[in-house]
């Protein structure tokens, strides 16, 4: 297992850039101010021990020297030793709509970056609890399979786009159904489903299966994404947006929260919906719900020690600015033996 332990100091290698400009503007000022004085070959040849190339090494060594120690400061940690650890919780399968509709901007920035964000900071809280990711929109799939590591989570969360199925529409009954098979054969009331979706359901098995997953005891929460008054579906190119979604006959389309469905839903599920603001996505309610589900024990595997590795890249900065600082300007006798013999034989 590896880890960063001080990540936030990477946005210091911003200044990597920076550094590089400043050389490359020195040296255009440093060519100006010598052309005040006189034709530049001339004066190169009055300093001819001048070397070009150290100086430009000079300036490599601190930029490796500068970027080693950032990741030293980072601290590259290593998990060194795994023990098996026992926990409490619930078992938590979050569906998650990616269909067209959920690039709508009547949640800011957008239904399913506003989604997304509610979900990381459901992670923040969650404690022991189980969590897997399924995302659906004409069909579902297991994005992240039901796990204890909420550091993993927020990595497949943050590659979840409206690009990944390429198949429209809204089945959240198939994304139910897969969920109640993510959890396995073992039972209890322990288990719930979260699905976050603006309600187009395209489909007609999304009671059916909320239905049988009841029966099973899994509770079936839902939260709507969008308002009833709707909100086209934007269309961009990179960061610009080139208009709206059309429909065949050339109208914008509009798409719409469907709470109807999704109270139906949540009905037949034993859950509760909760319809998301720009203010409040709604998951803290499902959160205090997930936290009256019966807790259950599992085993589970986490890295409990781990060697820092920062020492390495400290060591090697400062063997580097070491050489950077010693390292002279000038030519070597060698080199300049060596040339001089070689204009000498011409």
């Amino acid at each position: 297992m590896f880890q960063l332990e001080n990540k936030y100091y990477l946005y210091a290698l911003g200044l990597v850039p920076l550094f590089v400009l400043i050389y490359l503007l020195v040296n255009i000022w440093r060519k100006r101010a010598l052309k005040k004085f006189g034709d530049i070959f001339v004066i190169q040849h009055l300093f001819p021990d001048v070397s070009k190339s150290k100086r430009f090494c000079k300036f490599i060594l601190f930029i490796v020297a500068f970027t080693f120690l950032i990741i030293g400061i980072v601290n590259p940690q290593v998990g060194t030793k795994l023990e098996e650890v026992k926990r409490k919780g619930a078992d938590l399968m979050i569906c998650l709509d990616v269909s067209n509709s959920m690039k709508a901007e009547d949640l800011q920035p957008n239904r399913l970056d506003k989604a997304k964000q509610a979900i990381s900071k459901l992670l923040d809280k969650l404690e022991g609890d189980r969590i897997g990711i399924i995302v659906f929109a004409g069909q579902a799939y297991v994005q992240l399979p039901i796990t204890t590591d909420y550091s993993a989570a927020k990595l497949f969360l943050e590659s979840i786009n409206t690009d990944l199925i390429p198949v429209q529409g809204t089945d959240i009954g198939a994304a139910i159904d897969l969920a109640v098979e993510s959890f396995g054969k073992d039972e209890g009331k322990n288990k719930a489903i979260v699905i976050i979706t603006d309600g187009e359901d395209h489909e007609e098995a999304a009671v059916k299966s909320a239905e049988a997953a009841a029966e099973k005891g899994i509770a079936i929460h839902t939260i709507g994404m969008g308002s009833a008054e709707g909100a086209p579906i934007p269309v961009y190119k990179g960061t610009v947006r080139e208009g709206f979604r059309k429909d065949k006959e050339g109208n914008t389309i509009v798409t719409k929260l469907n709470e109807q469905t999704l109270q139906e839903i949540a009905s037949a599920g034993s859950g509760i919906y909760v319809r998301a603001s720009n203010s409040d996505a709604g998951l803290n309610n499902v959160l205090d719900a997930i936290n009256k589900l019966e807790k259950k024990q599992f085993d589970s595997k986490m890295y409990s020690d781990y060697e820092d590795r920062f020492q390495w890249f400290i060591s090697a900065a400062l063997l580097l600015l070491l050489i950077e600082t010693f390292l002279s300007e000038r030519k070597s006798k060698l080199y300049q033996r060596l040339n001089l013999f070689g204009n000498e034989g011409k």
